[in-house]
């Protein structure tokens, strides 16, 4: 099977990892291509054309933002964007060698963070793949098309992911899980409530100001955040969490509470499963910040659908 490697060289883990990666990989005498990204989206654009040439095996040395773009490069969008976009290769399949800062999906997978180790183990000893969810979502007006396998978060999420993005050398010495908690605290004393519509599946869920909006597909999200516990990559369903109302006193609680999912026991947030999922600010100056796995996207409003078992994924869990 003709093997690609992605490595998302700007990031200093991936870097690091992958002299050891390179050496195992050789000493098992695995056959693979390399390619080093050189600018955003340059993951996407390497996957196309490699899908395209009839590579079949694509494995990520990166994070959840550099995943997400090669996930985006298996599809490939129409120019009416209510058409769903289409696999580049449907047989193709995807696995990840997780060197980022929150590796949240790879979590997700095993409920834990697995080694290093085991999952090059995956990329010696390939197991066979499963078929996981995609959401395509659509912001900017419903303009501007990307693909997510974990989640996409909206309010504070978004503004959270954005500071994650921008910060320095001396931040990147922390822990992922430091980082997004010092991010969110500079997030939650900018942020201001702002009239948000959520539908799903074409009937309004919430209408009114709100704190926080974010659509999961899988388990985790933000460096080791437990969105929705029940968010499963395999189900065909979007879980849409909304938090309204909430002071910032109780933000900062619930903060403490979400790594362990206890933040759904809040009556004032609020977990809705469905396929589309239509988030709409309905002022210019009310547009939230969206991030999806990590990577800042764009703004409200926006559309997201699941695309049901259309990615084939290789991990032992």
């Amino acid at each position: 099977m003709r093997t690609l490697l992605i490595i998302n060289h700007a990031a200093a883990k991936a870097r690091r990892v992958w002299p050891t990666i390179k050496k195992q990989l050789d000493a098992a005498g695995i056959e693979y291509q390399a390619h080093e990204t050189k600018a955003p989206s340059d993951a996407t654009t390497q996957t196309r054309a490699a899908l395209k040439s009839g590579i079949q095996f694509i494995v990520v040395v990166g994070g959840d933002g550099t995943l997400s773009e090669v996930a985006e490069g298996f599809f490939e969008f129409n120019n009416d964007l209510d058409v769903l976009p289409t696999a580049i290769n449907p047989s193709a399949t995807l696995s990840i060698l997780p060197a980022g800062t929150g590796d949240d999906f790879a979590r997700g997978l095993y409920r834990r963070r697995a080694s290093l180790q085991e999952w090059i183990k995956t990329v010696i000893s390939p197991v066979p793949a499963r078929q996981i969810d995609v959401l395509y979502g659509r912001c900017n007006g419903y303009e501007k098309p990307f693909i997510c396998l974990n989640a996409s978060t909206m309010g504070i999420g978004g503004e959270t992911a954005g500071r994650v993005a921008s910060q320095g050398k001396f931040m990147r010495n922390f822990s992922g899980e430091f980082r997004f908690v010092f991010a969110a605290v500079g997030a939650l004393a900018a942020w201001r409530e702002r009239r948000v519509i959520v539908t799903v599946d074409g009937r309004t869920v919430v209408d009114g100001p709100m704190n926080l909006v974010a659509v999961a597909n899988a388990l985790y999200a933000g460096g080791g955040m437990m969105l929705s516990p029940a968010a499963s990559i395999d189900d065909g369903k979007l879980d849409v969490i909304t938090a309204s109302g909430l002071s910032r006193a109780n933000v900062v609680t619930e903060l403490s509470r979400i790594h362990t999912g206890g933040h759904v026991k809040n009556p004032k947030v609020t977990i809705t499963q469905g396929t589309i999922v239509r988030i709409d600010t309905l002022l210019l100056q009310d547009a939230m910040p969206l991030e999806a796995d990590g990577n800042v996207r764009g703004v409200t409003p926006v559309q997201f659908q699941v695309l049901p078992g259309a990615l084939r994924f290789v991990s032992r869990a």
